[in-house]
């Protein structure tokens, strides 16, 4: 790694497993302080009742190179998000990055049903975990952020502004409207802070191999490729480890505000940075998920990773 966010200070919002954790990880390999916020602590685990931890989190990031933090906190109380903002200036007087990767409603969404037929209470809740959540955070922190030129704000959603502009029935009515929300919260505050220099953008993995999607098809990240006998098209999947070298990568590059309000896509960056995934291969998800498993044709990754 190049060290190249040495002196910087990012805060990851939601950053204790998944995209959060892969992309935490990747700012301390560059050298980055990181705040990892989330809800899941070794005293207490939150709804999704799962065990990795914000602790855990920031040793990793201090085990790749730079400054892990963890800091318990609740996106959707703005009283602990306030504080936690405070904690921050007068840590480190500045803001860097920013990336607004809270989620939580995975248990929470219906494939396939109407919206007459999904719950109206676990609807409203996915709506409160994947938009207020961003919205608390960037009212709080946004006013650190902009203090210094050349800040980032990193919007992480699932699917990008084309692939959403179609209604994504599989997933539903909540799913769809929060995903499709976080790409045009990026869009709204790339044009309130692009007079500060800073720059916002809206970021998709592509089939993340999150904790929870391993353990949904009963592999490992060591043996990942077991589970395409039962998801063919797994076989385009990718690990945590590529977002987090994506957002690594834009907040390195000292050209990114050629990016503000875009919606981009880790395959589609790394076209551009030229990182690879953990495995040195550069998966093209959203491409393969369009021209091929939504053609319709059997699974093959030849030339999409």
């Amino acid at each position: 790694m190049s060290r190249a966010l040495t002196g910087k200070i990012a805060l990851v919002a939601g950053a204790t497993r998944g995209a959060g954790r892969g992309i935490a990880v990747a700012l301390g390999a560059e050298g980055a302080t990181v705040y990892c916020t989330g809800r899941s602590t070794r005293s207490r685990r939150s709804e999704m009742d799962r065990p990795e931890t914000i602790e855990e989190t920031a040793e990793l990031v201090s085990a790749a190179g730079g400054e892990g933090i963890a800091v318990p906190a609740d996106h959707l109380d703005p009283l602990q998000v306030e504080a936690l903002v405070r904690r921050v200036d007068d840590e480190q007087g500045r803001l860097d990055v920013l990336v607004n990767d809270i989620w939580g409603g995975d248990r929470l969404f219906e494939f396939g049903r109407t919206l007459w037929e999904q719950s109206l209470e676990d609807g409203l809740r996915m709506l409160r975990l994947g938009i207020d959540t961003h919205a608390i955070t960037s009212h709080y922190a946004l006013p650190l952020l902009i203090r210094e030129q050349g800040g980032l704000v990193v919007e992480m959603t699932d699917g990008t502004a084309e692939y959403n502009a179609a209604y994504r029935k599989d997933v539903g009515f909540f799913y769809d409207l929060c995903k499709s929300a976080v790409i045009r919260m990026a869009l709204a505050q790339s044009e309130e802070i692009a007079p500060y220099g800073a720059t916002a953008l809206a970021l998709t993995p592509g089939w993340l191999r999150s904790e929870a999607m391993l353990d949904n098809y009963g592999v490992t990240e060591e043996n990942w490729r077991d589970a395409t006998r039962k998801a063919p098209h797994f076989a385009i999947s990718e690990s945590p480890v590529f977002v987090g070298r994506a957002v690594a990568a834009l907040a390195a590059d000292p050209d990114r505000a050629r990016w503000n309000g875009a919606s981009l896509s880790s395959g589609g960056l790394a076209q551009v940075y030229g990182f690879t995934d953990a495995d040195g291969s550069r998966p093209d998800a959203w491409r393969y998920i369009v021209e091929v498993e939504g053609a319709g044709l059997p699974a093959d990754v030849t030339g999409y990773r």
